[in-house]
């Protein structure tokens, strides 16, 4: 765990070297860049002078200063920005873009979130851009793409999840669809954004070539329908809503037990037969409805209210410490409290702790990163930055010869 009182580490990271232009806000962006930060970018975060990300200002909960209240900087921004400076600078202004236009030349990699034709303003699209700098690889994350009769439309995870017919696949049969607890069509746009400029870095290794790469949420949100996506493609059916029911294993989903919830994940005949087993019903592995998964998925309708009502006889410990007595996959679910609080998420260093400025405490809570590489780890070398904090140390480093001024607002 990362102390507060603990100096920066060491960059060894497989990016260290490597130099990002971060002009995206809100989280599929941030998320992108985060990630490339974890793994030893330079991330220089482009913001608004006074305002910043939109998202510090989406709370509360906010952290909280040394007068006890509420600072500028909300959690959800904490979410995304560790290991990036922010310059804040206005964009809209000649002396801005120009400046923007400089740290260009000085950069491996942009990304922007803006909508679709919004920076062409400004002379920062990637045509402008590449004019200064052609081996730059240019990111541009939009709702629907730079291309198609949606690509005007705004770039909002719920609309993503909407369009792409996640909401249709969850929630209970008999409800309404449902968007998943977190902006997952944002964050999972960011892996794949961060996955393609890290690709992009190895061609332009091996040939000098810069280029652009277009992303959108919509998109890469459909690309992760995976399974369901792909059984309606193969079936012409449309899936329906199955709540915690999986479409394609059984059984594979939530149970009530006397005290509470937990899993079953039996993922293969065998895993299947144990659980039979260890519920004190062994006649449902043998039963011809129930042999085969293909047969149970045939059959859910009436095998689930017989495990669910022998389930309902045991508590969940009694149910867990069985189930993995007997090798079969399933377990507790978690509160976020439990989830952080757990032996497991402590050994693998999922929270951290680091250094911040505006807390009363001197520190923040973060969510650690969970790729452990070998060779080259991830290190934390920048707290979530206020807005600006090293405008002035990135123009001495980069900007000598840029006047200053147009790092302000005017």
């Amino acid at each position: 765990m990362i102390e507060k009182d603990t100096p920066p580490q060491v960059n060894h990271g497989p990016l260290s070297g490597i130099r990002v232009l971060d002009l995206s806000r809100i989280l599929a962006g941030p998320t992108c860049t985060q990630l490339m930060g974890d793994y030893g970018a330079d991330i220089i975060k482009v913001e608004k002078p006074g305002l910043g990300d939109d998202t510090r200002a989406w709370g509360p909960p906010y952290v909280t200063g040394p007068d006890d209240m509420p600072t500028a900087e909300s959690a959800y921004y904490l979410s995304a920005n560790r290991n990036k400076r922010s310059f804040a600078i206005d964009i809209t202004t000649p002396k801005g873009a120009e400046t923007v236009r400089q740290l260009a030349t000085q950069c491996d990699i942009m990304v922007e979130n803006f909508k679709v034709g919004g920076l062409a303003k400004y002379g920062l699209d990637y045509d402008a851009i590449a004019a200064v700098n052609p081996a730059i690889i240019y990111c541009a994350i939009s709702g629907f793409g730079q291309t198609g009769p949606n690509a005007h439309l705004p770039g909002y995870d719920l609309l993503a999840q909407a369009f792409g017919g996640i909401m249709s696949l969850t929630g209970a049969p008999d409800g309404e669809p449902m968007k998943v607890g977190v902006a997952v069509a944002d964050v999972v746009c960011g892996l794949y954004a961060c996955t393609a400029v890290l690709a992009a870095l190895q061609h332009r290794t091996r040939t000098g070539e810069g280029q652009y790469i277009d992303i959108g949420l919509a998109d890469t949100q459909i690309a992760w329908l995976i399974n369901n996506g792909t059984n309606y493609l193969t079936s012409g059916q449309s899936p329906k809503r199955l709540g915690n029911e999986h479409p394609n294993i059984v059984p594979y989903q939530v149970f009530a037990t006397i005290d509470g919830h937990i899993v079953v994940a039996a993922g293969n005949d065998a895993q299947y037969a144990r659980f039979c087993g260890l519920i004190g019903r062994d006649d449902l592995a043998s039963h011809a409805d129930y042999l085969t998964n293909m047969s149970r998925v045939k059959h859910r309708d009436t095998l689930i209210p017989i495990l669910a009502n022998e389930i309902a006889k045991l508590t969940k410990a009694e149910l867990v410490a069985k189930m993995e007595q007997h090798g079969v996959p399933g377990g507790p679910i978690n509160t976020l409290p439990e989830v952080f609080d757990s032996e497991q998420v402590i050994s693998r260093e999922m929270k951290i702790v680091m250094p911040h400025a505006s807390a009363k405490s001197g520190a923040v809570d973060l969510i650690g990163n969970p790729v452990k590489f070998s060779k080259t780890p991830v290190s934390y070398r920048y707290s979530p930055p206020t807005c600006g904090e090293h405008s002035d140390d990135i123009t001495a480093e980069l900007l000598t010869n840029i006047n200053s001024s147009a790092t302000k607002s005017e």
